[in-house]
């Protein structure tokens, strides 16, 4: 099958798309789930059924136990203070820095524990003022309209990131907290003194996770997972004898402890187990009723999320344990009140106990668990399609653009029926011998089949084309106009800077601050691109002079040996000025635009990078973005929006038809109106500010022009396409479609990211006229520096590799509520903006190169399909190998999802480039 570049690189990024998605669909796991809460909403279990539920209950002994337990307790505070190791309450500085809580712990009513939690511990970036926390307290300590209060305490963290454990600013912090505790108890009991009748209250203390020897977390260490769980009430019976070492539980026990506590039915989707120490005040009849609400809980949970729920042991052993406790029960009801009946109990509060706990460990494995059969999948069919790309690089970048894919021979080859059969067979096996639910195993198996059967053709296809590289090692022949024979400084570059950035993403720092990555990679390709002006200009000068000198001379050297006195060599001196004139193609002051080019753009660069901190280790420091946001500079930042959006209309217009400029000069005006009526910017004639709207009207007013000009670059696309080859219609409408995402940028973009656009517009400009047509790069080269500068104007914006910094309120622009597609489209595009614009600039500036290069289009989309699949790969397989590094939830899978969508996108640049490509039965020559 003979296919054009662009088409092959298009169809390949479908595929790996499919490969990409299988992959993280397996990676990560789907978190353990109830019904919906209409399918699973019911009255909770009764008590178990007593042994011979088939004859007619006896009178009186029949359980009437069939409601949620009524609470423990009537008020309960918790205190969450972020980072608080377990050494820092059980250990010296609890001692020293914690006296109120160590006395409650030691001889207080208090049951303590050490609650682990599980990696990554890992919280969003918080205010940590915990003044904040206080300042409300003794208010809300005195009112009675509250049945639970918490109260999250930020500070300590803040001081383990900055100093560490050991800093001397951790003890003043922990006396701090420790006088708020006691604060808090003392009201506590004053409360349930003035009501000697009510229930007792609760006070939980609590850590969500520790720090390690270095202040930091989201580790696995005991310093990180190990925290202090205190549950203090006047319930519980005071300490006597010796402090024990306290008892390791987990966190997620927290949850369903509570629920107990509270008198509330516990989470369908907790898979915690109750704390036995917080209710063995209570009957040993409470006490089985409230394991056996947990323990129903969890394995009704385990039956919605493993489909051999029946031969887990956990649940084996809670159906053991509820017989028990029907025949406990049944003894119970009938009045026997001997030791019997006492021993029965225990065991049967033993075996809840240890149901518990398996059902629990079998869910957490559920919820941490890697689908690894989907992840192989979709990790094999991305590697194909990245071979099959590097393979088919050669014929793609030829001069020709297109070349045959050998299809039919492999197809109907041996090789690839073994194949099929071979990873079906696999498939079976892994399908039908899985513990846990599997996705590539959960869908039909024609889709499994057909998935197998691209797999193997992909192989086959991948062995056809390097066994013919080998037998014919030639390269076809190049254009000339295209490409050169040597590669040249900036091909090193390029190249150094790909593999470069593939490697680096095995480090999670590289990660964390990627987009110091890309600023030295365009810094470093405006230095490149400097020289490579200085040559143009000053090389090709000095190498048109030599050779105007060598034809004079050659002149003079015939006219002595021939002596012919007819020829006129004034007139060949004539001649040759014009030579020599002719060879300085281009005006001074073009010449010097062109190197000043670089600096330029290095210049505007900076400015980007002083507009919006990125990144991890530097994104707390105040940047100009944050300055303009600012309630104060208000007037500075309308004023920055109006030049940007005048500045915008002035470069985009000028290849504009009228409709089309008209159009984008209302929008624009439109932008600013919006931000006006959100209160981001004010009118010069405004005295006060208005009152703040959602903007509805000005930001639809606004999508009523992006639709006019997007429709009027279409509709010139199709006229070119189908109706006449006409470039120049092609050429304006991929402009058009170009200006209506530059218009609906601006109105996604908050006011101080304005300037962004405006400079991508400008260095998009300046490269075009100074950079890339005077010196003829070719498409690889000039796709390639699009794809790097797209890549750096998406940190430009503000974007890391978090998802913290998705701006999410760009999903609700002219929306009155949500609505899924339009959200998902504008936050997406909002997003993505940068590498976008680039993308479809590149298409825009490839259409006008066509009638130089009539491969260009070909070419630059196969590069740019080659260049994002690269890092996608690596990253892949760099992912797969470091699935239980400390930071793989917190630094590793965000950048996954980054490139994933980064995948899809591209995959539609290219299918929009190959659509454009209107050289479609051009026949090109070597």
């Amino acid at each position: 099958m003979r296919l054009r570049s662009g088409v092959f690189a298009a169809g390949c990024l479908l595929v790996q798309a499919l490969g990409v998605g299988l992959f993280l669909r397996g990676f990560f796991p789907v978190p353990v789930r109830s019904l919906p809460w209409r399918e699973a909403r019911g009255v909770p279990p009764a008590e178990p059924p007593q042994p011979g539920a088939g004859t007619p209950p006896i009178p009186g002994v029949t359980s009437n136990w069939t409601k949620i337990p009524s609470p423990l307790f009537k008020k309960v505070v918790i205190v969450l203070i972020d980072a608080l190791r377990d050494d820092f309450v059980f250990g010296s500085k609890g001692k020293q820095f914690m006296p109120y809580t160590t006395e409650l712990v030691e001889k207080g009513t208090c049951h303590s524990f050490i609650a682990e939690a599980k990696p990554p511990t890992v919280t969003m970036p918080r205010i940590k003022v915990d003044e904040n926390v206080t300042r409300h307290l003794d208010g809300v300590l005195k009112r009675e309209d509250w049945d639970i209060l918490i109260l999250h305490y930020l500070g300590l963290d803040h001081i383990g990131h900055l100093t560490g454990p050991n800093s001397p600013l951790v003890g003043p912090k922990l006396y701090e907290m420790d006088n708020i505790l006691k604060k808090i108890h003392t009201s506590l009991l004053s409360k349930l003194q003035e009501r000697e009748s009510s229930l007792p209250n609760l006070l939980i203390v609590c850590g969500d996770h520790g720090m390690s020897e270095t202040g930091s977390h989201g580790g696995s260490s005991e310093e990180e997972v190990h925290t202090p769980l205190l549950f203090i009430s006047s319930a519980f019976e005071k300490r006597n004898g010796p402090l024990k070492q306290p008892e390791l539980v987990q966190q997620t026990d927290l949850a369903a402890t509570l629920a107990i506590g509270l008198g509330l039915p516990i989470s369908r989707n907790s898979v915690g187990n109750i704390i036995l120490s917080v209710i063995e005040g209570k009957t040993m009849r409470e006490q089985l009723r409230f394991l056996h609400l947990n323990g129903f809980q969890l394995s009704r949970l385990l039956q919605e999320n493993m489909p051999t729920y029946e031969k887990d042991p956990g649940f084996e052993h809670f159906k053991i344990a509820e017989k028990s406790h029907g025949n406990w029960i049944k003894l119970y009801l009938e009045g026997n009140n001997s030791e019997v009946l006492l021993n029965l109990g225990k065991k049967v509060l033993k075996q809840y106990l240890e149901a518990l706990k398996i059902l629990s460990s079998s869910l957490s494995k559920q919820v941490a668990q890697y689908d690894m059969y989907s992840m192989t999948v979709g990790t094999v069919i991305v590697l194909e399609v990245l071979l099959l790309l590097l393979l088919s690089m050669s014929k793609a970048l030829s001069s020709r653009a297109e070349f045959e894919v050998p299809l039919s021979p492999p197809l109907f080859s041996l090789l690839f029926y073994l194949m099929c059969l071979m990873l079906c067979a696999v498939h079976v096996i892994v399908c039908t011998s899985a513990e846990s639910l599997c996705y590539f195993c959960s869908i039909s198996w024609l889709t499994a089949v057909g998935v197998m059967m691209l797999i193997s053709a992909l192989m086959c296809v991948i062995l056809s084309a390097f066994g013919k590289m080998i037998e014919n090692p030639k390269l076809p022949a190049k254009n000339p106009a295209v490409s050169s024979s040597s590669w040249s400084e900036l091909d090193v570059l390029i190249l150094a800077g790909t593999v470069g950035y593939a490697v680096s993403l095995g480090a999670s720092s590289f990660i964390e601050e990627e987009h110091q990555t890309w600023y030295f990679l365009i810094n470093t390709l405006c230095l490149a691109l400097c020289q490579e002006i200085c040559r143009h200009y000053f090389l090709v000068k000095e190498c048109d002079l030599q050779l105007s000198t060598a034809v004079k001379q050659n002149f003079e050297d015939i006219e002595e040996t021939t002596q012919c006195r007819k020829v006129d060599i004034p007139s060949c001196d004539s001649k040759l000025g014009k030579v020599t004139s002719s060879s300085e193609f281009l005006k001074g002051s073009e010449k010097w635009m062109g190197l000043a080019s670089p600096l330029i753009i290095l210049i505007c660069c900076r400015l980007l990078r002083s507009l919006n901190q990125t990144g991890v280790q530097w994104a707390h420091r105040p940047d100009f973005g944050h300055w303009l946001t600012s309630s104060e500079h208000k007037a500075v930042l309308s004023l920055l929006a109006a030049v940007s959006l005048v500045m915008l209309f002035i470069l985009v217009q000028r290849r504009c038809s009228l409709v089309s400029k008209i159009a984008m000069a209302l929008g624009l005006l439109g932008v600013y109106s919006y931000r006006v009526a959100i209160g981001n910017v004010v009118f010069p004639w405004q005295q006060d500010s208005k009152d703040i709207s959602k903007g509805i009207i000005e930001a639809r007013f606004v999508y009523v022009f992006v639709l006019g000009i997007i429709f009027t670059g279409t509709k010139d696309l199709l006229k070119s396409q189908v109706i006449s080859a006409d470039c120049k219609t092609k050429s304006i409408g991929l402009w058009e479609v170009y200006s209506g995402l530059v218009l609906l940028a601006a109105l996604l973009f908050r006011p101080h990211n304005l300037p962004v656009l405006v400079f991508c517009l400008l260095i998009q400009m300046i490269m075009t006229r100074c950079i890339w047509k005077p010196l003829k790069f070719d498409a690889a080269q000039i796709t390639i520096m699009h794809y790097w500068f797209g890549q750096a104007f998406f940190y430009f914006q503000g974007n890391s590799n978090s998802i913290a910094t998705v701006d999410i309120s760009a999903g609700f622009v002219g929306l009155d509520n949500y609505v899924e597609i339009p959200a998902i489209f504008l936050t997406g595009f909002a997003t993505y903006a940068g590498p976008l614009l680039w993308a479809i600039h590149l298409l825009c500036y490839l259409s006008s190169e066509v009638s130089r290069n009539s491969a260009a289009m070909g070419h630059g989309c196969f590069c740019y399909a080659l260049i994002c699949s690269v890092p996608v790969t690596v990253y892949i397989i760099l992912v797969t190998g470091l699935r239980y590094h400390l930071f793989i939830w917190s630094v590793f899978s965000p950048k996954l999802l980054y490139e994933g969508m980064r995948v899809f996108i591209t995959a539609a640049v290219c299918m929009f480039f190959t659509a454009m490509d209107q050289n479609r039965s051009q026949k090109i020559h070597d």
